[in-house]
């Protein structure tokens, strides 16, 4: 018996440290929203380093700009600390820079059509708000009103839901006056979002029960059923305590339940273009600011797209995984590679402040503190794990 699990053992070994192809897994994308000189592109930048273009006019954006952005973590830099591998992979969340809107954009008005087909691919919302006044920059409702800008936004993408939901309805009524029942039950949901759509309210704020939201809401994919983060843009003094406009932002989104966060996203690109670590960090402590705010949006989006970090740690190298929420020990293991998942035995679990206490995986074992965990083990956030598998 000892000489099978060696064998499995060494399967681990050889797979996490030499395996040439992670599965492909589809990655789950933030896409950036706004109207037009609101400061997309610029925080795209700021956030991918990828020079998404970025200028005085509208629609300078056309096609949509997509970055692979690193999920800042001081546990893994802890860990590296610790484990002194060969290499740090960091955990990561794509970033899409998506065409500017304006009012009309569901009847195909400016880029609209291009527009509502790019956010409805991406997994979650990333709403930005121009907070700051400021006559070289111009906006193109010619005024700054970060309310009536997330109103004309909103509108357009319920009118686009409206669209949908009537399109269903006129199946699912017909098989309704069947008498149906399934149907009849289908109809009284879609009806309920259809008036509240048409009362201004988005998908995601109407209350269902989680039964027919998974049933009859979540299968339709509404653009206004995705998650949002609201990114108030403000100019530097604002930085810190935000202005009259955030306060206004924050007071309309309450009911949302969405966040809100506020970044100085010009001066932060500035500050991007530094060299030198210490020189950044220094323009930062003069801001008021502990760390860059795009380090906090960018955990902000990996949370809000409902994903969680689990490590691998070893000499070879030390990893961020990235699973959702909720995710169990074998799909954890899928995520390195689908053999993981298929011949998953169990999984050895450590938790990461059990690992910082005792400094290493051989300690954690003399202490007792290994976790030994099998196919319902539920993965939480932190979690360095090794898994033993058969093929």
């Amino acid at each position: 018996m000892n000489s099978i699990i060696f064998a499995f053992l060494k399967i681990w070994e050889y797979t996490i440290e030499n395996l040439p192809i992670i599965i492909n897994i589809r990655t789950m994308k933030a896409g950036i929203v706004g109207l037009p000189n609101v400061g997309k592109s610029t925080l795209f930048n700021c956030l991918s380093n990828a020079k998404a273009q970025s200028a005085n006019f509208p629609f300078c954006t056309i096609e949509p700009n997509i970055g692979v952005v690193n999920v800042p973590d001081v546990r893994l830099k802890k860990l590296e600390e610790l484990v002194v591998p060969e290499k740090v992979i960091p955990a990561t969340v794509e970033i899409v820079d998506i065409a500017g809107l304006v009012k009309g954009a569901s009847k195909g008005e400016g880029l609209g059509n291009q527009f509502l087909g790019n956010i409805r691919e991406t997994d979650a919302i990333i709403h930005v708000l121009r907070c700051f006044d400021n006559d070289n920059i111009v906006h193109v409702d010619g005024s700054v009103d970060p309310i009536r800008d997330k109103e004309t936004i909103d509108i357009e993408l319920q009118l686009k839901d409206l669209e949908s939901i009537e399109k269903k309805l006129d199946k699912v009524k017909r098989a309704a006056k069947t008498g149906n029942k399934e149907a009849q039950k289908e109809e009284a949901i879609l009806l309920k979002l259809k008036e509240g759509l048409e009362s201004g309210i988005s998908v995601r704020a109407i209350e269902v029960s989680e039964d027919d939201y998974i049933a009859y809401v979540k299968p339709l994919q509404f653009i206004t059923d995705k998650p949002v983060l609201y990114v108030c843009n403000v100019d530097e003094e604002s930085a810190v305590e935000g202005n009259d406009y955030v306060k206004k932002v924050k007071e309309v989104v309450a009911s949302e339940k969405a966040e809100v966060i506020v970044l100085a996203v010009g001066t932060e690109a500035d500050i991007t273009e530094l060299d030198d670590y210490e020189e950044r960090q220094l323009f930062l402590q003069d801001m008021g600011l502990e760390e860059a705010g795009a380090s906090v949006l960018i955990r902000a989006a990996y949370k809000l797209l409902n994903q969680q970090t689990y490590f691998t740690a070893g000499v070879k190298e030390v990893r961020a995984w990235t699973v959702k929420v909720g995710a169990t020990a074998p799909q954890a293991a899928g995520v390195i590679h689908t053999d993981f998942e298929k011949g998953f035995i169990r999984a050895e679990v450590i938790k990461y402040d059990d690992f910082v206490k005792y400094g290493s995986e051989s300690k954690v074992r003399e202490a007792g503190k290994l976790g030994v965990e099998g196919k319902a083990y539920v993965v939480n956030d932190g979690d360095v794990m090794h898994f033993l598998f058969n093929v």
